[in-house]
């Protein structure tokens, strides 16, 4: 049972940049009927911008497109938006300049873009693996001359479910090496992504950028943040990115080697015990346990467990003994949810219930004056 959120006075208003991509078509519909949140903005580059968001956006979800978004006006990419803190959801072309303009004029920013993710001041936060990252801010604002603005930012889309089943092996044995191989769903590329004719019946065995991204990421999500500067975890990290013909999920093949020997029950015991904290479990879109445990030999597959948890969970299968490492397992995560949107909106609502989104008002006699969480 899900305990009592620290529910916002008034909901917070919420924008979204690079809402008619495909991830910024997940926080919109993320954000119908949220609790805490209500979107108020959309922005996209200047093409889309006067029209409205029905008529701007190409819509890929199996859902219709929220009645509250319909009508909302395309706004361009300046920060002068009637919104309380921004999600971007931007292509990295145009992010880290556009996200540093919104933070300098006060917004705080929730970015899914890659710009920022390993700045030396900026969070790269997965709530239920780094939540005390957040404590890194006030140095931010202090090093950029923000005011009420910031950064925060989520990792890589195969980083995000990598990370989440790391965390609890972390914590209960210690970690010394991790090779992984990726098995990345087409949804992973945006749309139009990746071309039938290379995919079709295929596996293309390269992701620009995405194996230094895994290799980087994990060391700051499961380093510390000593009150001056990030400190990475030290991990011996190797990846190899695949994308294959699957629509959503990203399965990861995973070989670890642990500082402390452990059973093979142990560690599944590990991964299926791993709890979150009272105040995480308390949020609208947290799982208390975010780790699935199948026993199935032939699971987790794509098809059949990618919306485990509401797409918020990492499905762990085939844990057994590798005879190079220590232990093997496969685990998968969909990338656009737990890997993108999910963990975007995931922090925003850990920032609200820290008090950190405070209630921007932009223009006066705005409908929703400042709220507190």
């Amino acid at each position: 049972m899900k305990q009592q959120s620290p529910q916002p006075d008034k909901k917070l208003r919420a924008g979204v940049l690079g809402a008619t991509g495909l991830v910024g078509q997940r926080l919109v519909s993320l954000l119908a009927n949220h609790p805490w949140f209500a979107l108020t903005e959309v922005a996209a580059s200047e093409r889309s911008s006067g029209k409205t968001y029905a008529e701007a956006v190409r819509w890929h979800l199996d859902v219709p497109i929220p009645a509250t978004a319909r009508d909302l006006v395309v706004r361009s990419l300046t920060p002068t938006l009637e919104c309380d803190f921004v999600f971007s959801a931007l292509d990295s072309s145009v992010a880290g300049g556009a996200e540093e303009d919104f933070a300098l004029a006060g917004y705080p920013v929730v970015s899914n873009s890659r710009n920022h993710r390993m700045d030396p001041d900026v969070p790269l936060l997965i709530p239920e693996v780094n939540a005390s990252h957040l404590d890194c801010i006030p140095r931010q604002q202090k090093n950029r001359g923000y005011d009420t603005g910031f950064l925060v930012t989520n990792p890589n889309c195969s980083t995000a479910g990598l990370v989440l089943v790391l965390k609890p092996l972390a914590d209960v044995f210690g970690l010394e090496k991790i090779f992984v191989v990726t098995l990345q769903a087409m949804s992973g590329a945006g749309y139009p992504g990746v071309a039938s004719l290379d995919i079709q019946g295929n596996v293309v065995p390269f992701i620009s950028g995405e194996e230094e991204k895994m290799e980087s990421e994990p060391q700051k999500l499961l380093g510390k943040w000593n009150g001056e500067r990030f400190v990475d975890a030290g991990l011996g990290i190797s990846a190899h990115c695949n994308r294959v013909p699957v629509i959503d999920g990203h399965l990861e093949c995973v070989s670890l080697s642990l500082k402390k020997i452990a059973s093979l029950s142990e560690v599944r015991e590990a991964l299926r015990n791993f709890e979150v904290s009272s105040e995480l479990a308390a949020l609208p879109s947290a799982l208390r346990n975010p780790v699935i445990v199948l026993d199935d030999e032939n699971r987790p597959q794509p098809r059949r467990d990618v919306n485990a948890g509401a797409g918020m969970a990492a499905v762990v299968g085939r844990v057994r003994e590798c005879s190079l490492l220590d232990v093997k397992l496969t685990l998968l995560s969909h990338n656009l949810v737990r890997g993108a949107a999910g963990t975007a909106l995931l922090n925003a609502e850990l920032l609200a219930a820290r008090g950190l989104l405070r209630g921007r008002v932009v223009s006066e006699g705005a409908d929703l004056q400042t709220v507190s969480p």
